[in-house]
């Protein structure tokens, strides 16, 4: 398991890769930026524009919206000049001006002069945080790479992990034959999304290829079509492979749910040992719906615990003539 840490981005990549999603429009001399994105969140400057610096977070993307243009507006000239001086002191990546607003005398010219780029859109400024956020928030996601294979089974991501070997290409290949699909072989990159949701991919170059033992590399896209694939999934269930072993106890009821973490989010860790003859495919295929059976509120041995200890608090309760009662 590798950790991956997502490089700075630079002004003038997130202008050209958002330039038309997000309505951009360039009003200073230049996208040059003495410092880079680094940070999936956003600053308003209001408090930095009427005097409280304190805790300016200078390292974000500065969004200016009505209200500070507004603001603005109701100073006098030499107080506006003075509130802008205050806030070009700062180094930030870059300002974006929303709902097409136009920005008061100066603004410009002190931009050029520190080198921070200064961009609009005509989009609203609520919508356009969000839909910026979320932009950001996929850049900047923590992610590792790991040694598994993720496959779709009726809509749960099962990430197979286990040593090398053991069977998971073979695992997933068979429940692509199945009808279930693919979504990375040998190594998977996990993102951590939206606070705690885990969501896996493939390597760009390898795509939806797997290495088979004894056969080689094989396009599952090209044998097995386009709707035996898909480009990325939540990891929801991992299953890990391992060796059998008469001197290991392994769970057999499922009254305690085992869990793993990968970027510090849990999820449910299911364990099945191999050996000779078994059917793991199969095995796959309960484990998603028994994930499935869960999310929907039910849970198969907790349910059959409750049954039993509520039938052996009935027996208690039967009279002895009942209890007793053998013809």
């Amino acid at each position: 398991m590798n950790s991956i840490k997502p490089p700075p981005l630079g002004v003038d990549q997130f202008y050209e890769q958002q330039r038309e999603q997000l309505s951009l429009e360039l009003l200073s001399a230049g996208l040059e930026s003495r410092i880079p994105i680094t940070l999936s969140d956003i600053h308003r400057p209001g408090m930095a524009l009427m005097g409280f610096t304190e805790n300016f977070l200078a390292d974000r993307i500065q969004i200016f919206g009505r209200t500070e243009v507004a603001y603005l507006a109701t100073l006098s000239e030499a107080d506006r000049q003075a509130a802008l001086d205050r806030l070009f002191r700062f180094q930030v990546p870059c300002i974006i001006v929303a709902k097409g607003l136009e920005i008061p005398s100066g603004f410009l010219e002190r931009a050029n002069e520190h080198t921070i780029p200064v961009l609009r859109t005509p989009q609203d400024t609520t919508p356009f945080i969000h839909q910026l956020t979320a932009y950001l928030d996929f850049v900047f996601a923590p992610a590792i790479s790991v040694h598994a294979s993720l496959v779709d089974v009726y809509g749960v991501g099962l990430l197979f992990t286990g040593r090398s070997g053991i069977g998971k290409s073979e695992t997933a290949l068979d429940l692509v034959e199945r009808g279930h699909r693919l979504v990375a072989d040998d190594v998977v990159r996990i993102t951590r999304r939206h606070g705690d949701m885990l969501i896996g991919a493939g390597n760009e170059v390898l795509k939806h290829t797997m290495e088979i033992r004894g056969l080689g590399i094989i396009d599952v896209q090209a044998i097995f079509g386009i709707r035996a694939i898909r480009g990325q999934k939540r990891v929801e269930v991992e299953v890990h492979l391992t060796d059998w072993s008469d001197a290991r106890d392994y769970e057999r009821v499922g009254l305690d749910d085992a869990t793993v973490k990968h970027l510090d989010v849990e999820i449910p860790l299911i364990t099945i040992p191999i050996f000779p003859g078994k059917n793991i495919t199969v095995i796959a295929e309960v484990v998603a719906l028994n994930h499935l059976v869960k999310v929907y509120g039910y849970h198969p041995a907790r349910a059959l615990n409750e049954r039993l200890l509520e039938s052996m608090r009935m027996k208690l309760l039967a009279s002895p003539m009942v209890r007793d009662d053998t013809e």
